[in-house]
């Protein structure tokens, strides 16, 4: 099982682990459309969690600079707005908080559920791209939390459970290879491990 502790350093954790890896993914993407398609949908995603702000005043604003925060700067798409300062960054932001959800499949946790709430109000290509981070999300949880593999069919049908029928991968999707999860899951496993205990003194006197 693959703990937090093991885990890369969320910069805005009240956005879940799941948000930043998706922005890791668009940060790789060498095609300056499907990256801007990919941040689109991710800006909308984090929308979508939080529908009771939108009529907030500079809600999409906030948006955009948690994104740039999160992505460390990395990413040069079009925006409505400018990027914020580096200088700023000392300045915490204000927290978003998202409701709770029910958990069908404890392994998924609960951001899940979510994602694809958010991937049934998306259409085109936002709402694939959407749908094709969900299916791998749920195959890495599925992985680490039962330290084995799974057939890409399960997770098929788990999404098919989870939205009711109403999110489909495309026939010749293509899911991250199990082996790449647990070669991931190993090497933090080994990060962590590999820390340095304390030296406890041993005050015990010689017999």
């Amino acid at each position: 099982m693959q703990y937090n502790t093991a885990k890369e350093h969320l910069t805005m954790p009240e956005y879940g682990r799941n948000v930043q890896t998706m922005i890791n993914h668009a940060i790789s993407l060498s095609d300056k459309k499907k990256q801007q398609e990919c941040v689109d949908a991710i800006i909308a995603f984090m929308g979508q969690m939080n529908p009771h702000l939108r009529d907030v005043k500079e809600f999409t604003h906030k948006l955009w600079a948690h994104l740039h925060i999160m992505s460390n700067f990395k990413l040069n798409v079009e925006s409505p707005y400018p990027k914020p300062e580096i200088e700023k960054l000392a300045e915490k932001p204000d927290p978003m908080k998202y409701p709770g959800n029910n958990i069908k499949f404890s392994y998924y946790g609960s951001t899940i559920p979510t994602m694809i709430e958010t991937a049934l109000t998306l259409k085109g290509m936002e709402k694939e791209i959407i749908t094709g981070m969900i299916a791998n999300q749920m195959k890495k949880s599925y992985i680490l939390f039962n330290e084995s593999s799974v057939d890409n069919n399960i997770i098929r049908l788990h999404l098919n459970q989870l939205s009711n029928g109403s999110l489909e991968l495309a026939s010749d999707f293509e899911f991250i290879r199990s082996a790449s999860v647990r070669s991931e899951g190993a090497n933090n496993s080994k990060k962590n491990n590999g820390k340095k205990k304390p030296f406890k003194k041993n005050n015990k006197k010689p017999n």
